[in-house]
């Protein structure tokens, strides 16, 4: 039907491999370093917070990974997920750019995040690890992980950004009914939360810090490991299923993309979205546009530096080559909590570098109002993070109704906001603001980055 609303894959379509854009970089990631001996790391290195198997997909070079089918079975539970054509929101705009957008609010949890917290959990279970813990900001992913916990039978540990714990209470007791523990960052239950408390007794938290409680926790028992949601290779690499089904939808669209919207933090979503169509850009395939949105308040990769850095506060993770605006910076407390992370996803820093991803940025208020818009449209309240991707979806748009291009536009809807009611109902009634970060934080932490040969 040519005025098809949504694209609907039967499970059969469901992907059978990941897929692995290490394959095709025109150049290699720089070497992940040893923070004791800044020499590359090894998979005996990795080995202490993470199961073999998982280790052996952060590491990999081949094109296609395939997924084990215990964990199809579960991702049968909501994927395939339902591509859509925004055609409301397309004649709000009077705009002739075509729009279309993943949907991942459909899985359980909400977002896109059980995509690889399914798999994760998975390997984990299969190596015999008994507990697992992590972060969270927005509780997105660990609502995740204690759903993947509990399909598995693995206990979860979640260290959620303290201002996230408090701003969105429904998220943690989403994780508690799974069975998970949820805990403010930072805590005192470990020493680098101590140390943090001690020196800023009123922090809220960063998902730096949250990643050196689980760090640390998960090093100190046999039978533990730690889950990270976004950044690493392999965490990227699950998220590819989107872009995967995105592909054989739009060919029942019988359309291509031009440009790819998603909006990062870590840089999960986006890259689930938008690797599968640059790994055939980068093998010969048609020219796209890809466009990586963040916040104002954290603009990693349009303000940060393209350096070794560590992924956390504590700095007991490995050291990553990234755009980074200092392991020891604290964004401001804006509602997308998702986002607030110091660094970026090194695949999507180096290919941003290469000048293969635009980055740009925008701010709350105008991601609020772009969300309500679109909500009004197409009938989906949009979590805080994903109405960076909307926001920059509408401005795109509305760039080709002052041009008169039909551009086809995908962006990836990576999570209701079902959840986050209160951060609408605060904007609604005028509480809601612009948060800046202090740019001299920034130097100082910048000034702290490590000294690499």
């Amino acid at each position: 039907m040519s005025d098809s609303v949504k694209y609907l894959l039967d499970e059969q379509h469901l992907p059978r491999t990941w897929y692995n854009i290490n394959a095709d970089l025109p150049t290699p990631l720089d070497p992940v370093l040893h923070p004791g001996t800044q020499q590359p790391i090894t998979a005996d290195d990795l080995a202490v917070i993470f199961p073999r198997a998982v280790i052996e997909q952060e590491m990999s070079t081949e094109r296609e990974i395939e997924i084990p089918e215990p964990v199809r079975e579960v991702y049968r539970q909501w994927r395939p997920a339902p591509l859509y054509r925004a055609r409301r929101l397309e004649k709000a705009l009077k705009t002739p750019a075509k729009i279309y957008y993943k949907y991942e609010g459909v899985s359980p949890a909400g977002s896109h995040k059980p995509n690889t917290a399914i798999p994760q959990a998975f390997y984990n279970k299969q190596e015999g690890v008994k507990r697992i813990t992590t972060e969270t900001g927005a509780g997105q992913w660990g609502s995740s992980l204690a759903l993947a916990g509990s399909m598995f039978g693995l206990e979860i540990v979640v260290y959620m950004v303290k201002v996230s714990f408090h701003h969105k209470p429904y998220r943690r007791a989403f994780m508690e009914t799974f069975g998970a523990q949820c805990i403010a960052s930072p805590s005192d239950t470990t020493a680098s939360g101590r140390a943090i408390l001690a020196e800023h007794p009123d922090s809220t938290g960063s998902l730096g810090i949250a990643i050196s409680e689980a760090v640390e926790l998960a090093a100190q028992r046999d039978d533990t490991k730690y889950a990270l949601g976004s950044v690493l290779n392999h965490v990227l690499l699950h998220q590819t299923v989107t872009g995967l089904e995105a592909q054989k939808q739009l060919e029942m669209a019988g359309d291509y993309p031009d440009m790819i919207i998603g909006c990062t933090g870590g840089g999960s979503n986006f890259a689930g979205i938008a690797f599968p169509f640059l790994g055939e850009k980068l093998r010969g395939g048609r020219d796209i546009e890809l466009i990586a949105v963040e916040p104002s308040a954290c603009p990693t990769l349009t303000k940060g530096l393209f350096a070794y850095d560590y992924g956390d506060t504590a700095k007991l993770t490995p050291l990553v080559k990234m755009y980074t605006l200092g392991s020891s910076f604290v964004p401001p407390g804006f509602h997308a909590g998702g986002l607030r992370y110091h660094g970026m996803a090194p695949q999507i820093s180096h290919l941003t570098k290469l000048g293969y991803i635009k980055p740009t940025s925008y701010n709350q208020l105008d991601c609020f109002a772009a969300g309500i818009q679109f909500a009004k449209a197409e009938g989906i309240v949009p979590a805080p993070e994903a109405n960076h991707a909307v926001k920059a979806a509408i401005v795109e748009a509305e760039k080709c109704r002052e041009s008169g291009e039909a551009k086809t536009i995908l962006f990836n809807l990576c999570g209701h906001g079902n959840f986050d009611m209160q951060a609408y109902t605060d904007y609604l009634a005028g509480k809601l603001k612009d948060l800046t970060y202090a740019e001299d934080e920034v130097a100082m932490a910048l000034s702290g980055l490590p000294s690499v040969a």
